[in-house]
């Protein structure tokens, strides 16, 4: 067991990173004052959610505040969860509870987005010459370690007659890896909404392939187990406050865009191109919905980039205690 975490933490990119899911200290169960919620700046609802302040209002009723922590990305964000630095994370991709869970985290799923597979996608220059994935064989792409877009990758190579193994990995942040692309330092990116639409509209990208029929990118949202286990009650708010606003963002577009496009420094339209990509359609987690998760697993091990097979639906699910109603939100 020690050799396989060894394994592992060479393996990726961080090593304090998950040396500190090796790491899993214990949790006092009490009623807390503040709740402590991670997110991204690719987590629509909880940003749309944050600036409203309506989640606030609710948790004040029960003598709660929270505290917002913002991540580069999805890694570092599950690393402060497992660790005891934020109590809730706003959603991730997919490929990262994955990882996470290979690392032995204690995490549990508290929502599911449904599937949003164009909003990733392996982007070109628009005067590049490729005009299919298999013509990438030996180039140099960028990506983001164990985001969603990583599988993307893994998939449409391997749709082509690819392995991982032909292209030359240039694993970046989404900030330096759109630097990298129009630098024309990497041939290709594979990033994922607003990114994608910023990079469309303002660089005239190219979209090469995206993830249709190939990777349904499901969009996780997570608690801390001991946390989850604590209060049901406070999860269940936030659940419903989610939900609230995932049908806001689908029923007005252009208001949802116009409300995010200021938080995001990005012009409305770009906004609203990449909000009509993501569902929003949040729901809770079920055992059978995690097949796409055993899919991704198999896949990153196959690649050489898990130590050992894992069984992707052995994790805890929250459930909500009640249906909520989804209402129109307005900002």
């Amino acid at each position: 067991m020690r050799n396989q975490r060894r394994r592992l933490l060479a393996l990726l990119t961080t090593t304090a990173f998950f040396a500190s899911f090796a790491t899993l200290p214990a949790h006092a169960q009490k009623q807390p004052d503040t709740i402590r919620i991670g997110y991204q700046k690719s987590s629509t609802l909880i940003t749309i959610i944050k600036a409203q302040g309506v989640l606030e209002k609710r948790l004040a009723q029960l003598g709660a505040k929270i505290s917002w922590s913002e991540f580069s990305s999805g890694l570092p964000l599950l690393e402060a969860l497992n660790v005891g630095g934020i109590d809730v994370s706003a959603d991730v991709a997919d490929t990262v509870p994955v990882f996470a869970q290979a690392a032995g985290a204690k995490l549990t799923y508290l929502a599911q987005e449904a599937p949003s597979p164009s909003a990733q996608a392996i982007l070109v220059r628009s005067n590049a010459p490729y005009q299919t994935v298999a013509e990438l064989k030996g180039k140099k792409i960028a990506l983001t370690k164990a985001a969603g877009s990583h599988y993307l990758l893994i998939a449409a190579l391997n749709k082509a007659g690819l392995s991982f193994k032909d292209i030359e990995p240039a694993y970046l942040t989404p900030a330096d890896g759109r630097a990298a692309f129009e630098r024309g330092s990497v041939d290709a990116w594979v990033t994922w909404d607003p990114f994608l639409a910023g990079a469309q509209r303002q660089t005239q990208a190219r979209i090469l392939a995206d993830g249709k029929g190939i990777a349904d990118y499901q969009r996780y949202y997570l608690a801390a187990t001991p946390f989850a286990e604590a209060h049901s009650d406070l999860l269940n708010i936030i659940f419903e406050e989610l939900r609230r606003t995932g049908h806001w963002v689908k029923q007005s577009p252009k208001e949802a865009a116009a409300f995010l496009a200021p938080i995001w420094g990005l012009d409305t339209a770009t906004v609203e191109l990449a909000n009509s990509r993501r569902s929003y359609e949040v729901r809770a987690v079920v055992s059978t919905a995690l097949g796409e998760q055993q899919r991704i697993a198999d896949a990153f091990q196959s690649a050489g980039l898990l130590p050992h097979k894992i069984n992707a639906t052995a994790v805890p699910l929250w459930s909500p205690p009640v249906t909520p109603t989804a209402q129109l939100a307005k900002p």
